[in-house]
Formats: structure tokens, C-alpha cells, sequence
């Protein structure tokens, strides 16, 4: 049995709310500790589920790791283990990006292939050929990836689509292969770019960071370093959201706004007052929200993680609105669960048809992944009654302190232990 929430609906949402280190940087910077002998520093990272699961994989590899409140430290070994086995890895994607470490470090890996969020297909073929073109051999074997090089030599590469993963994986084998590497139609994502500081802090040559065209000249050796996680713009944005859903007022600290421009005009475009400042934003809504349509794409684009509050937005908004999703195939498994709510929602293909209703009505819901739901806890909280979110250790994943948060805004929510 897992715990619940109880979330009631009604409340209005108002106040401050800062925002730790992103979940989709820290993760890989973990990862990327491996890279250099000796201990680097990870200070800004989040009280997440996620964080200890990737020191345990990191542990399994030889690393020592602590964390002390949003402080990680990662100890990498003179000679890290190649072997991330199946137990750890199994639980979470972005596992799977120590495989660029330690073929930088041990020029071979035996990664288990990852397990995580049931959002869609994720297949590894760009991680393999990016690692393929520097020179290395790699295979599926018994449910791993087995990649070995004699040695990593620089090399053009081109992504079939700016692949977030693929695009960690390739720079951090390159920061230590021979000669120079320029990956094209490279992911531009913060978090990219968050870890592409961090490697030159320890000694990397890059650049082109947060364009489509990174290019890396290899160096002999890293070191470590002590770094701050960018801040976490996907939390940023659900509380964003959820002002703009509850017809409330919130600011939001610990984030650089035009890591959102695009999702801030949206809010804007729905009718809600929006304000940014150097490290933040602030969102007031005091009418029912306009429909609008969105679009999920890489960024500079809509986030696909945010694509479940876009849904729920969008299903209590006057009007009717299309959500296209372009990322993932089956994240409108979410739908589903909106509908249960009373959502008037329907889905062909990547896209989603939703005419809004005035409130939506309670009843039991099922989270298949973090930010389904977090989208859930949302459309709860403009429900009539008692909303029951089942399977919330997935939003534990992403969303540090997130009864406490929602509490302070004014939100009745309740953590319930069957």
C-alpha cells in the first residue's frame, strides 16, 4: 500500500514560495562527479527522493556521497566501478546518465537499462551512436547497455532530435576524449547549460552552451569543483500555474524567469497578472482563466513536464483548448484521471481536446508519474469535496516539501499512511 493525499478544493493560493535546485540538473551532475578524482561539492540541490536513489547508484560505483540538507557531496574513486547494476538503476531515468562518466573514466560501462516514469518511449539509440561516432563499441546485452572503447577520440555528431539525455551522455564521454567534439541539433535546455558550467569549473573546454551547436575540445584530466544547481523551473512554473488555477496570488523566489518566458506568457495569455524579477515571478489571477492552447517542444519550448498543469489549467478555463504534445507519446495517459474529475477532455493522437468547465468534481485519482501528479494535486485543489491521490511517492521524486509548500500558499492538503 502506498500514501495518499487528501486535497481539498476551494482554497485560494497566496503567498511566497521559494524554489530549491532542479530535479532534471542536480541528478546529473551527480553523475557527472565521476568524471574527476576527489570530492566535489553540489550545494542548492533538492530534498528529493530522487537524490539519495542516485547516490546509491553513485555508491555502487565506488563513490563516497552525503547529503546534509541541499548539500551533496560526491568523493569519486581514482578507479570508479563500471558496473551500474540493475537494483538501482531500474528505479529512475536519469540513472542512465553516468554511462558519458564512465566511459570518460574507464573507457567501458555496464549500465542497466533504467525504469522510471511511465511517460512514453525513451529508447537509448542516440546515447549508443553518440558513443558509436567517439569510437566505442556498444550493445544490448541482457538488459544493459555494454559500450568499451581502447580510446575516445573527438568526432562530429549530429542528433536525430536534441535529445536532453543523449546530449549529457556524448558531452561528458567527450570532456576527456581525445581531439574535438561538436555535437549538432544539441538539447538547449538550463539544465544543459547548468552542467556545462559545472564541467568547466572543473577543467572542461566547451562552448556554445544553450545554442544547438556545443563544441568540446578533450582535455587529459578534470577536477573538482563546488558547484550551485540552477534553479528548478518546472517547480517554478506548477506554482505559477497553480495561482493562475486557483485565481490566487503567488510569488515565486529561486528561479530566473526567462528560463520560462514562453509558460509565463501563457499565464499571462489566460488573463493573470504576471510580474518577473531578477530571481523569480509573481502570478495574480482574479477571474476564471481564457483558454489557450499549448504546444509542448524542447526548449526554448513548452515543457512537456508541464504538460499535466497545462491540462488541468486548461480543463476549469473558459473556453476550449488543444494541447499538442510532442514530446512524449504517452503522457496523455493523465487525461484519463482528469476525466474522472469531470474534465470534458479528449485525446487523438498528440493532441487533446479540452472544453472547460466551471469546477471540477472530486473523486479517487492514480499518479503515473511526477508531474501527472502534481498536475493532480492541482485539479484537486479546483474540485469540489475531497480529492484522493494515490500513488504519491511519484510526486516525492520531483517536489521537495510538497504538502508543507502547498499548506503555506493557504491549500488543504493531508498525507495520508495506509
Amino acid at each position: 500500500m502506498s500514501d495518499r493525499f487528501l486535497v481539498s478544493g476551494g482554497a485560494r493560493l497566496s503567498g511566497e514560495v521559494a524554489v530549491g535546485g532542479a530535479k532534471n540538473s542536480v541528478l546529473k551532475l551527480m553523475a557527472a562527479a565521476l568524471l574527476a578524482e576527489g570530492t566535489t561539492t553540489l550545494t542548492n540541490a533538492p530534498e528529493i527522493a530522487d537524490v539519495p536513489l542516485m547516490a546509491e547508484v553513485l555508491r555502487g560505483l565506488g563513490a563516497v556521497v552525503e547529503q546534509q540538507g541541499e548539500t551533496v557531496t560526491i568523493t569519486a574513486p581514482a578507479e570508479p566501478k563500471f558496473h551500474a547494476d540493475f537494483a538501482a538503476v531500474r528505479q529512475f531515468r536519469a540513472s542512465v546518465c553516468v554511462l558519458g562518466p564512465l566511459m570518460a573514466r574507464c573507457r567501458r560501462a555496464v549500465v542497466a537499462l533504467p525504469g522510471g516514469d511511465a511517460i512514453g518511449s525513451r529508447p537509448l539509440d542516440m546515447h549508443q551512436a553518440g558513443l558509436r561516432a567517439l569510437g566505442a563499441t556498444s550493445t544490448i546485452e541482457h538488459g544493459c547497455v555494454v559500450a568499451e572503447a581502447d580510446a575516445l577520440v573527438g568526432a562530429p555528431i549530429a542528433l536525430e532530435f536534441p535529445s536532453v539525455g543523449a546530449t549529457e551522455n556524448i558531452l561528458m564521454a567527450a570532456v576527456l576524449a581525445e581531439g574535438q567534439t561538436t555535437i549538432d541539433n544539441a538539447a538547449r535546455e538550463p539544465e544543459i547549460v547548468d552542467l556545462c558550467e559545472m564541467l568547466v569549473q572543473m577543467g572542461a573546454r566547451i562552448e556554445g552552451a544553450g545554442t544547438a551547436t556545443l563544441t568540446v575540445d578533450g582535455v587529459d584530466r578534470l577536477h573538482p569543483t563546488t558547484h550551485r544547481v540552477v534553479g528548478d523551473r518546472i517547480v517554478g512554473a506548477t506554482w505559477g500555474i497553480a495561482a493562475a488555477m486557483t485565481r490566487g496570488d503567488v510569488t515565486v523566489r529561486g528561479v530566473r524567469p526567462e528560463h520560462l518566458q514562453l509558460v509565463l506568457n501563457k499565464l499571462g495569455d489566460t488573463g493573470a497578472k504576471v510580474e518577473t524579477y531578477d530571481d523569480g515571478f509573481r502570478v495574480t489571477h482574479d477571474s476564471r482563466p481564457v483558454a489557450v492552447n499549448v504546444s509542448t517542444l524542447p526548449f526554448p519550448g513548452f515543457p512537456t513536464d508541464l504538460q499535466p498543469m497545462a491540462i488541468g489549467l486548461a480543463a476549469i478555463s473558459d473556453g476550449m483548448s488543444v494541447i499538442t504534445e510532442n514530446v512524449f507519446e504517452a503522457r496523455f495517459r493523465f487525461v484519463e484521471e482528469m476525466i474522472r474529475l469531470g474534465a470534458d477532455a479528449r485525446t487523438d493522437g498528440h493532441h487533446a481536446v479540452i472544453r472547460g468547465v466551471e469546477q471540477l468534481s472530486s473523486a479517487p485519482v492514480w499518479c503515473s508519474d511526477i508531474r501527472a501528479g502534481a498536475g493532480l494535486v492541482l485539479a484537486g485543489l479546483v474540485a469540489d469535496g475531497v480529492t484522493e491521490v494515490h500513488d504519491v511517492e511519484h510526486i516525492d521524486r520531483g517536489y521537495p516539501h510538497f504538502v508543507e509548500i502547498l499548506r503555506s500558499l493557504g491549500g488543504e492538503i493531508e498525507r495520508v499512511s495506509d
